[in-house]
Formats: C-alpha cells, sequence, structure tokens
C-alpha cells in the first residue's frame, strides 16, 4: 500500500484549474455546489467529485445549513505549499544573486584587445 504525504495531496488537488478556480470562487466567501457549479460547462456531479477531492487535500470543509451544505475554503494547507515553495524561491535567488555578481565582474574587468 501506498501511503501519500499531505503535501502531495494538497499538490495534486491543486493540479487541476477547475479545483483552482473552485478555490478562487471560495475564497471570495461560502458557496453551495449550486453556485459554484455555475461557471463551469460540467455537471453538478462532476463539480462535486472536484469538491471531494479538494474537501480529501484539507482544502475546504462542508458545513450544514437547514437543507444546504455550503462549501467553505480552509487555506491551512497552503501554507505547506508556500513553505515548500518557499526553500526553492531562496534557493533561485541565491542562484540570481552569483549570477548577477558574476555579470557585474565581466563588466568590469578590462577588456582584452
Amino acid at each position: 500500500m501506498v501511503t501519500v504525504d499531505q503535501l502531495s495531496t494538497v499538490f495534486a488537488a491543486l493540479a487541476d484549474p477547475t479545483r483552482r478556480a473552485i478555490l478562487a470562487r471560495l475564497a471570495e466567501g461560502d458557496a453551495t455546489v449550486n453556485q459554484l457549479a455555475e461557471p463551469f460547462p460540467i455537471s453538478l456531479q462532476a463539480v462535486s467529485k472536484h469538491l471531494k477531492v479538494l474537501e480529501q487535500a484539507g482544502l475546504i470543509t462542508r458545513g450544514r445549513d437547514a437543507q444546504w451544505r455550503p462549501c467553505r475554503l480552509a487555506p491551512a494547507p497552503l501554507r505547506d505549499v508556500t513553505e515548500w515553495v518557499e526553500t526553492y524561491r531562496r534557493f533561485w535567488e541565491a542562484r540570481y544573486d552569483r549570477l548577477d555578481d558574476y555579470l557585474q565582474e565581466l563588466q568590469q574587468t578590462p577588456k582584452e584587445k
């Protein structure tokens, strides 16, 4: 049995543009499945499958308000993604700084004839 870590589950959920659009909509406020499905040319069942993936990744929660089950953004897993990406951002910044230093050094060196 393969064990998948939480960060991999979150990245897999974020890999789909429809799920990212759903998260963007939920960043504006809670919404029902019908409200979330409006902009997409897909069935409610397909939207529900996307919501299930987002819920399993911990990116959304579903409440209960009478017969409605509004979806809500749960941004905590995005913090783990940000921390992971930040590590590599610092790596690339260090590389660019070294390249910048090297290019400045080349510009200051007198040209050979």
